[in-house]
């Protein structure tokens, strides 16, 4: 992502031409020659495809082995209605012809496998990697990996449940400058990873963070104690969850009611995700990985929550001190 490359060729203006107008041919050579990796296809994760594709990425790869099924038609719309065309693809096989139709110019292939399979030799082929649809454990050990390279790769988790959603991004150490006034001003933030965001003890949050983020961790534990897959719950689990709800409050020295068990119930009520809220998340993280490739805009830092309940969206800066 450091914008080195050949010139944007001539069909790749006019194609981008509405797009070079707003942030400049800089910025769209910066994405026609980047390379975008994402691990599960979930609906949220369907949307932030169809984005990024649209706003002309060099190349675009999916992984997501599992297949398609009727439960997932109600929340990802780039698997085809008709089953007749099924034939055993994978679920990342099905999207990937979809999103070829969006724009030809964007190179669309598939990679099978595991997300804790792939090396860091792998990863080193790409500028962003996002992922969903994995445990809490793949999580931070593919956002280490990433840290390991001698590149900068951007790092994104995302997960939707029921109407709620969460972003969260890892840039590392990332530069950027930005116009104020008349002055161009630099910029340098610096990130933490992903294990070192939710190392930082809950005591130490401020008294208004978002309740959502502790909510998502109580799950995520939950998920990885059972030996469940991502959104492997349900309302019978219910009782578990409160247990460790208590637990964990205890441990971390937080009052209870910082996590409410409304709020726990409606995310294992249901697991599966809502459509618009699919549509806001996924906008809203197609928007971070396009501000991180072309370097305009200020990047959020590094937790994004959504709740359609009070339709506010929120950034948390959890960081180690």
């Amino acid at each position: 992502m450091d914008g080195d490359g050949e010139e944007l060729t001539a069909q790749e203006t006019a194609l981008y031409d509405r797009q070079i107008r707003v942030w400049g041919a800089d910025a769209q050579r910066r994405l026609s020659k980047s390379h975008v990796l994402v691990y599960g296809m979930k609906g949220t994760v369907a949307e932030f495809c169809k984005n990024i594709v649209l706003a002309g990425v060099g190349s675009l790869t999916l992984v997501d082995d599992r297949a398609a099924t009727e439960e997932m038609l109600s929340s990802n719309f780039l698997i085809p209605p008709d089953e007749n065309v099924y034939s055993g693809k994978t679920l990342a096989e099905l999207c990937c012809n979809s999103l070829k139709d969006f724009n030809p110019m964007v190179h669309v292939s598939v990679e099978k496998g595991d997300l804790s399979s792939f090396d860091v030799e792998f990863l080193s082929k790409f500028d962003v990697v996002v992922v969903s649809c994995c445990t809490l454990s793949a999580k931070k050990l593919a956002n280490g990996k990433c840290r390991k390279l001698s590149k900068r790769v951007a790092f994104y988790a995302v997960d939707c449940r029921d109407s709620c959603g969460e972003i969260f991004v890892d840039l590392q150490d990332y530069k950027y400058s930005k116009k104020k006034q008349d002055e161009t001003v630099e910029c340098d933030l610096k990130y933490p990873s992903f294990e070192d965001a939710l190392s930082v003890p809950w005591r130490a949050l401020h008294r208004r963070m978002s309740k959502l983020y502790y909510a998502m961790r109580v799950i995520e534990k939950f998920e990885e104690a059972e030996g469940r897959s991502t959104g492997e719950v349900s309302i019978a689990d219910f009782s578990g969850l409160l247990k460790l709800k208590k637990e964990i409050c205890t441990a971390q020295s937080l009052n209870e009611s910082q996590v409410p068990d409304s709020l726990l119930k409606r995310l294992v009520t249901n697991a599966t995700e809502f459509p618009p809220v699919c549509a806001i998340i996924g906008g809203i993280l197609g928007q971070e990985v396009i501000k991180a490739i072309s370097g305009k805009g200020d990047p959020l830092k590094n937790f994004f929550f959504f709740d359609a309940f009070d339709g506010k969206g929120i950034i948390e800066d959890i960081s180690p001190k």
